[in-house]
């Protein structure tokens, strides 16, 4: 079974509960979610939040949504997966972080694609980074994922998820998908009030005419709109989407 992990919480530090945030009349987390359905390769979305209490809204905007959900350890993320990936028996993780309104079925489903017809344990599409940042996706067999959870041993690792993945290369077969042009410079992703900003504008365009709107949607805004891309291009990106 192939289940999209979308973790998620409300005690971000630089944008508070931003996950409940309302975009053209619905929260943050309903688009991320909503986005991950036209999937043809994804089977379950289950979301992965924490048991600090003030996570209990996120639970229940599941359970108001008929969405599955698990509980688990909020720093220890890499935890919060396993445990979520065993409890409902999946195969395949495909990582989903609940910051990306923008998430584009088609490119997820061609990440799944890689990693089963290349019989991978891991494929993702950020390192090399050629797209947008907030367009990252990342699939990993149960086997793996359980490897990594129990042999990585850092702070940095147990919080951000794949770092061992990343990092132990000889332990994995993994391979990359890269997009034709370089664009990882566009930020897709929200931290700060200036991304959301930026997602509440191309929204604004676009989601009223198609729902399921594309990144070559995104992309054809931009040309016509250069502005927008500028509301969040001074925002330091994260150090998880560098280069090495």
């Amino acid at each position: 079974m192939i289940i999209a992990i979308v973790q998620v919480r409300m005690g971000s530090t630089r944008l508070e509960h931003k996950s409940l945030k309302d975009i053209c009349g619905r929260p943050l987390i309903w688009h991320v979610v909503n986005r991950l359905k036209p999937s043809k390769k994804i089977d379950k979305i289950v979301l992965a939040t924490t048991d600090n209490p003030q996570d209990d809204a996120l639970e229940r905007w599941a359970l108001d949504n008929k969405i599955d959900c698990y509980r688990g350890k909020e720093e220890d993320v890499l935890d919060r997966f396993y445990q979520a990936a065993k409890n409902f028996k999946a195969d395949i993780i495909v990582r989903i972080t609940a910051d990306d309104p923008f998430k584009d079925p088609a490119i997820i489903d061609q990440v799944i694609d890689l990693f089963e017809d290349d019989n991978l344990d891991f494929a993702y599409n950020n390192k090399p980074a050629t797209f947008p940042e907030g367009l990252d996706v990342e699939v990993f067999s149960f086997k793996s994922l359980e490897t990594a959870w129990s042999q990585a041993k850092d702070s940095f690792s147990r919080e951000h998820v794949t770092p061992y993945f990343y990092n132990n290369p000889g332990m994995f077969k993994r391979k990359c998908l890269t997009y034709p042009i370089d664009l990882s410079y566009l930020r897709w992703t929200i931290d700060t009030q200036e991304d959301f900003d930026m997602a509440s504008v191309v929204y604004e365009e676009l989601f009223r005419l198609n729902e399921n709107f594309s990144m070559s949607d995104i992309l054809s805004l931009l040309e016509r709109r250069p502005e927008i891309a500028q509301i969040n291009s001074k925002v330091a990106r994260s150090a998880m989407y560098k280069n090495k």
